[in-house]
This record gives C-alpha cells, structure tokens and sequence, in this order.
C-alpha cells in the first residue's frame, strides 16, 4: 500500500515492462531506427504510447488530432486505436523527420486513417477551424514545441467535443518544472503552461506520471 505515487528505479522499470508492454514488431523496429537519429529522446515511452492507444479505445475515438509527430510512433499508437473508418489528423513542421513516419504508416497500413498536414501546427490548427472542425474531435495529442503550447492548447480545446479527452506531453520535463533554479526557456514554458492549467475551470486534468509526464485534460 502507498499514499504517494511510487518512484520508479530501473529494477521496477523493468518489471513494468515485462508484465504490461505489448509492443508490436513494427514499433520497436521504429522505435529503434529513431534511436540513431537526431533528437531521438523526443520520442515518446512505448508504455506511454500503450496507454495513449488504451485512452483512445476507452472513450470510443472516431477523430483525433496529433501536434507533433516526429517519426511517427504516437501517431501509430493512436491510429490502430481508431476504428477502421476514424481519422487521425496529424500536424508536424519537419518533412525529413515525418517521411520516416509516413513510411511506417504505409508497412502498418494506416494510409487511409492518416490525414497528414506539413507545415506550422498553429496554422493547421487554424484551418481545422475554418473549415468547421470546431468541437469534431475525441482525442488530442499534443508534443510539439514547448513555447506554443498555449496556443496549441486553446485552438485544441476548440476543436475538440465536450467529453473530449486532450493529452498533453512533457509536462515534468525531466523533472526540471520543479527545480526553481530551472530558468531554461523550454523549462519556463511548461511551467508556465502547468499553472495555467491548473487555474483553467472550463476543464478536468491530471498529470500522470508516466514516459515524461503526461497531462489528461477533459472538456467539460
């Protein structure tokens, strides 16, 4: 029994790992070719992934939205979670990166679930918007550029329905939020972003403490 959350060490790591994850094939083929190129730690936890696909299945998603893909494995999570005529929306800046994406969705056979939009999320956004997308979605992921999670968050919340579920990556950020002598600007963001949540009454949240920290928010 335990009044606080447990801290994990490698040993229970591990143990997590080898009763829970059901990792297919293709994904840690992904998850390991990512390993070797730049900025790999932005790839997410495959726990993490597993539980966003569980997230998914559970509130019955037909719509989701990904900002941020990097190479793909989120994207993949989500989308098998997705019935077989759903669509997962994907916004990403970085047409080197995404092209390793786009070529695990096509061995996964995701083509036709993936809508994906190269170029600024915030835009993307924006359009989605314009073009009536305003309260269509059941889950959003948001893992982008750490500055602009307010406004990814806000247009995020637009599109998403009441009882939409939104989750938000990196928001422990290696434990960093939580050293005030932290001042880095990345670091400053998502402290930022974690108060204004807190203070933000038109939804539901908790911060799991799962991969790097993962905020659940729920529209009311």
């Amino acid at each position: 029994m335990s009044n606080r959350t447990l801290t994990i060490d490698d040993r229970v790591y591990d143990y997590l790992l080898s009763v829970s994850l059901r990792e297919s094939d293709l994904l840690k083929q992904l998850r390991e070719e990512t390993t070797g190129i730049e900025y790999s730690e932005m790839q997410i936890a495959p726990e993490q992934g597993q539980f966003m696909s569980l997230l998914v299945r559970l509130i019955g998603a037909r719509r989701a939205l990904e900002v941020g893909t990097y190479t793909g494995y989120s994207s993949i999570c989500i989308a098998t979670a997705l019935p077989a005529d759903g669509v997962l929306v994907c916004c990403d800046d970085s047409e080197e990166w995404t092209a390793i994406a786009g070529k695990y969705w096509q061995w996964a056979g995701l083509e036709d679930r993936i809508d994906f939009r190269l170029g600024d999320a915030s835009a993307s956004l924006r359009q989605l918007v314009d073009q009536g997308g305003s309260g269509s979605f059941d889950f959003i992921f948001i893992d982008a550029d750490k500055q602009n999670y307010p406004l990814y968050y806000e247009l995020s919340l637009q599109l998403l329905r009441e009882g939409g579920l939104l989750a938000v990556d990196n928001t422990l950020w290696s434990g960093n939020v939580a050293d005030p002598e932290n001042m880095e600007p990345a670091t400053r963001a998502i402290r930022r972003f974690n108060e204004q949540l807190m203070a933000d009454e038109r939804v539901d949240i908790s911060l799991v403490p799962i991969g790097d920290g993962l905020t659940l928010v729920r529209k009311g």
